[in-house]
């Protein structure tokens, strides 16, 4: 990703875009701060905000016509913040002390005419770049109309004291009468002039031109103004002080010979992008002053404050754990993603961040502007893996479980018995097969007897969990391999019962037809032992990957309704439903915050949850939640005991053998073609210790190979107090240990753990 692609990724998250209230002030004063600020009594700090933005805080701290107010989120809920109000209560407090550091002196001198607050704002502007400026009025004392604001409001000593920071950065004056003819004798003095519009001076010498909208031009080259009246007739001290300000910049530009509009696009008002939920946000009625024109007391301004919706957007975070468990949000994340591949060349903390993303899109989803979180991450990890940065432990036990898949384990590509062509062919992916490979034989004789005769079948692997951890080599490979399958299956139109496989086909694999089982079934008759549990009333779970899927969305819940089970809808579904924490191999990733996202979604409702993914109710259930898969009832002769609910989730081991079980039951009992079953040793584990295996992600196979190694060889420890053997293997990247002990009929397994260190010159 470069500094261009990172520009136009970032312009999608808004979350940094200024609230309405700043967008909407002329000075873009920072209200949202001042006033969070304000709220707390930290007084020091609220001036300190002004001073940042405001030219003479303690004079437009106490004028402003504070524009922001009606442009205040709140006005619909209470009314707007009475922002002029709290500015007035910070400046009557005691000015902190605020360090001034002076630029470098300029050589340029520049020329301000008038004594009104827009020509008194361009000095200081001026003078704090360091310019030497010489301000020309035609009175006694600088400030115009200021002095006219009554002392309740303004008093006169504030006002002289605010004004003498001119004077302390260096500002000439020269009290004079000005005309139009002292225009040209001014240009050859001096670099460039800002007439005051709001003063006698100013205005004589403008001769009624109007400055352009966003240079504050007048004419001549070198020739600025600002300060007029608006078109009403009314003087604004904000506009008048913004005008001077920007006016500014225009003679600074000018004097650099740069170009005076590049970049100023959001200077001044304008409408912010930012977008902020206020629909849960109750009502507040406006604090008043108690004293009337005497202002806020205290506590009356910090408890007006503290009405203040503090608005942002972060409506990504509000549905994504993910999002928040890193403490930060897209745009930020992007940039850590950018400096990760570009300067940091790879590590762990961003590799973790970038690889704990579900990629299930429902931050998109919720965003105004439809940020491309999963996109974003994807390309990340295809990058890290193109540069040989990702770490193997990332994704490696899922790539290895694909690749079983795709072996002569579990692949299969068969047309139905005595047909030599198939017009469809059921794809039932690999989770179902692992989870309940007694589904997968029901459902594929029912779509033979029911949907048509003609129906094939093809185990195998979508290229899922390759597409999710980013190694495009893989996922490619993956692919190329089904679609030469499904070619000398003759081209069959395709039956998924898998959400994520149906993705990855119209993904990668655009020019196969493809069909949801449960759109085939839902045209179907129901078999007549059917499960119809009336009255049920169960909360549906929508898998990730059907997000963008309404036709399978409604099919499902028309099979339920046909079953006699009652639906509720989770708060997320549909279109903003939330993933199982399997989606984009996160539990691989990051199981702490797998664990978390399903904590989340097990907890939406107390209700009996009903997928029609396999995985999700694989996960679902694992983390407690009683959980039904759409087939248990559909199927319920394929089902362990009456309570599908209460079924327990498959381990990961039991998954990998339920697939190789699953292709020799296929050719047995529908192809009458019996395959030999491997003849492996019985391993005796405690449900404690298998927990800790499919926790740890060691499969029945890796202990079994373990063991037979240590046997072999002899390279087995035995402990005297126990009696047992500890052993290990390292038959790929990873070092596998077992404990265990002899049985009669195979080994106890007492404990097993693995990692990725190597110690040189031992015997494993």
């Amino acid at each position: 990703m470069d500094q261009k692609t990172l520009r136009q990724v970032e312009k999608h998250c808004i979350q940094e875009e200024a609230p309405a209230c700043r967008s909407a002030c002329p000075l873009h004063v920072d209200a949202r701060t001042f006033v969070l600020q304000v709220g707390k009594g930290r007084w020091n700090d609220a001036w300190k905000t002004l001073n940042k933005t405001l030219p003479f805080p303690g004079i437009l701290g106490r004028i402003c016509d504070h524009p922001c107010e009606d442009s205040c989120l709140r006005s619909t809920l209470g009314g707007g913040i009475r922002m002029g109000e709290l500015e007035r209560t910070c400046v009557n407090q005691p000015k902190p002390r605020i360090r001034v550091i002076p630029m470098p002196k300029k050589s340029e001198r520049m020329a301000v005419v008038g004594e009104g607050l827009s020509s008194l704002v361009a000095a200081l502007e001026l003078l704090r770049k360091g310019y030497d400026v010489t301000l020309f009025s035609s009175q006694d004392k600088l400030g115009g109309s200021l002095w006219e604001v009554p002392d309740t409001t303004l008093p006169k000593d504030i006002l002289e004291q605010e004004l003498g920071i001119l004077g302390t950065l260096g500002l000439k004056v020269e009290n004079k009468k000005m005309g139009q003819g002292l225009l040209v004798p001014l240009l050859e003095e001096f670099s460039a002039v800002y007439l005051g519009l709001d003063s006698p001076n100013g205005a004589r010498m403008a001769q009624g031109g109007k400055p352009s909208d966003k240079t504050f031009a007048l004419g001549n080259d070198g020739v600025f103004g600002g300060g007029a009246c608006d078109d009403h007739g009314r003087l604004s001290p904000v506009n008048q002080a913004f005008q001077g300000r920007a006016a500014a910049l225009s003679m600074e530009r000018f004097t650099q010979k740069v170009g005076l509009v590049e970049g100023r696009q959001d200077e001044g008002p304008y409408p912010t992008r930012l977008f902020t939920n206020i629909e849960d946000i109750e009502p507040l009625p406006e604090v008043l002053p108690g004293n009337g024109e005497k202002g806020y007391t205290i506590d009356e301004a910090r408890a007006e404050a503290q009405r203040c919706i503090q608005c942002q957007c972060l409506e990504c975070l509000k549905v994504c754990p993910y999002l928040d468990y890193f403490k930060g949000y897209p745009k930020r994340y992007a940039r850590e993603i950018y400096n990760n591949a570009a300067i940091v060349m790879g590590n762990h903390a961003a590799n973790l961040m970038v690889n704990t993303c579900s990629l299930c899109g429902l931050c998109q989803e919720i965003c105004p502007e439809n940020f491309p979180m999963a996109d974003l991450c994807l390309d990340a990890r295809r990058d890290l893996v193109e540069r040989k940065k990702m770490p193997p432990s990332a994704h490696e036990f899922a790539l290895q479980d694909m690749a079983f898949s795709n072996s002569e384990s579990f692949m299969l590509a068969r047309h139905a018995p005595d047909k030599e062509t198939s017009r469809f062919a059921f794809f039932p992916g690999c989770q179902l097969s692992g989870s309940n490979p007694e589904h997968v034989i029901q459902t594929y004789s029912f779509l033979r007897n029911n949907w048509a005769e003609d129906t094939g079948l093809m185990l195998q692997c979508c290229a899922a969990p390759a597409h999710w951890s980013g190694n495009e080599a893989k996922t490619r490979e993956a692919i190329s391999l089904l679609e030469e399958n499904w070619q000398k299956m003759g081209e069959p139109r395709m039956i998924l019962a898998c959400s994520s496989c149906l993705d990855m086909f119209r993904r990668y694999l655009p020019n196969i037809d493809v069909i949801s089982l449960w759109q085939v079934m839902d045209q179907c008759e129901l078999p007549v032992d059917a499960a119809k549990p009336v009255g049920t009333t169960m909360a549906i779970h929508d898998p990730c990957t059907s997000r963008h899927e309404p036709q399978l969305q409604d099919a499902a819940r028309s099979l339920a309704v046909k079953l006699g089970i009652c639906i509720e809808e989770l708060e997320f579904s549909r279109e903003k439903t939330e993933c199982c924490g399997f989606g984009g191999l996160m539990e691989n990733a990051n199981p702490t915050l797998a664990e978390k996202q399903l904590e989340r979604r097990t907890a939406e409702s107390d209700l009996d949850y009903l997928a029609y993914c396999a995985m999700c109710r694989e996960s679902l259930k694992g983390a407690g939640k009683r959980t039904a898969h759409l087939l248990d009832f559909i199927f319920p002769q394929g089902s362990v005991g009456p309570d599908p609910a209460a079924r327990v989730k498959t381990g990961l081991s039991d998954s990998r053998e339920n697939r190789a079980r699953l292709k020799r039951d296929l050719l047995d009992q529908v192809w009458n073609q019996a395959a030999e079953a491997g003849t492996e040793s019985m391993l005796h584990i405690s449900p404690e210790v298998q927990a800790k295996l499919d926790q740890r992600r060691i499969l029945h196979s890796d202990i079994r190979e373990t063991i037979a190694h240590a046997e072999e060889t002899g390279r087995k420890m035995e402990s005297r107090e126990s009696g047992h053997f500890l052993a290990s293997h390292r038959p790929f990247m990873v070092t596998f240990w077992v404990e265990y002990s002899l049985a009669e009929n195979g080994y106890h397994i007492y404990n097993s753990y693995c990692h990725r260190m190597q110690i040189m010159g031992g015997n494993a």
